[in-house]
C-alpha cells in the first residue's frame, strides 16, 4: 500500500460497511434459528414473535408472566361437566359437526348391526365420544398443527373406534330404532357429582 515502507506489512484497512454485513447476517440467522425451534416445538408463532422470544433475556420472560401478558392455553373441556349455558353452546356446535359432517359423510344406514339414534344427543355416552371426536378432527385436519397425515390418523385412531363403540349391538343405542327411542337412555338432568372437581362446601 502507499506510504508502507519496505519490510513492513501493509496495513490492512477494512471497510466499515462489511462490519455492518456480518451484523446483519447474525440476525437473520439467529432469526431463523428462533423459527426452527419454534416450528420443532409445534408453536405457531410467527418470524416477529419468534425473533422477539430469541432476544428477550430470562427477566424480561418473568415480567411478562407476571403482568399478565401472556396468556394461558385453555384446553378444550370435558363436555359432560359443563353447566348450561356453556352445555348448551357446545353441544349446539357439536350437533352442528355430526349431522353436517359425520352423519352425511360417514355413517351408512342403521342395521341390527350398526345401531345409531337420530336424538343421539340426548345419550350421555354419545355425546361424550362424539365431542371428543370432533376435537379430535378439529386438532388433525390442521396441517398446521399435524401435517399431512393428521386425517389419516383421526381415522384409523379416532373414527373408527368411535363408531365401533357406539354403533355396536350392545352399545349406547342398542335399544333404539329408526322410529323409536328408549327414555331410559337418555341424558340425566344432571352429571353425577363424583365427576366435578367442585370444592368441598364449608
Amino acid at each position: 500500500m502507499a506510504g508502507s515502507t519496505p519490510g513492513e506489512e501493509p496495513e490492512l484497512t477494512v471497510p466499515v460497511t462489511m462490519f455492518e454485513d456480518v451484523e446483519d447476517l447474525k440476525a437473520k440467522i439467529a432469526r431463523l434459528t428462533a423459527q426452527m425451534e419454534a416450528l420443532t416445538h409445534g408453536a405457531a408463532a410467527g418470524p416477529d414473535e419468534a425473533s422477539a422470544d430469541t432476544e428477550a433475556g430470562p427477566g424480561d420472560a418473568a415480567g411478562s408472566a407476571e403482568g399478565g401478558e401472556e396468556e394461558e392455553w385453555q384446553y378444550p373441556p370435558f363436555i359432560l361437566l359443563l353447566d348450561p349455558p356453556l352445555y348448551d353452546d357446545e353441544l349446539r356446535a357439536l350437533i352442528e359437526w355430526v349431522e353436517g359432517v359425520l352423519v352425511p359423510g360417514y355413517l351408512a344406514e342403521p342395521s341390527a348391526d350398526a345401531h345409531w339414534c337420530h336424538l343421539w344427543f340426548e345419550h350421555a355416552v354419545a355425546v361424550a365420544r362424539l365431542h371428543a371426536l370432533w376435537l379430535a378432527w378439529q386438532e388433525l385436519t390442521d396441517p398446521v398443527s399435524c401435517g399431512y397425515t393428521g386425517p389419516s390418523v383421526w381415522h384409523r385412531d379416532h373414527l373408527d373406534p368411535c363408531m365401533r363403540e357406539l354403533r355396536a349391538s350392545q352399545g349406547p343405542f342398542r335399544g333404539c330404532t329408526k322410529n323409536e327411542h328408549q327414555i331410559q337412555h337418555r341424558l340425566p338432568g344432571r352429571v353425577p357429582s363424583a365427576w366435578r372437581q367442585d370444592s368441598p362446601p364449608e
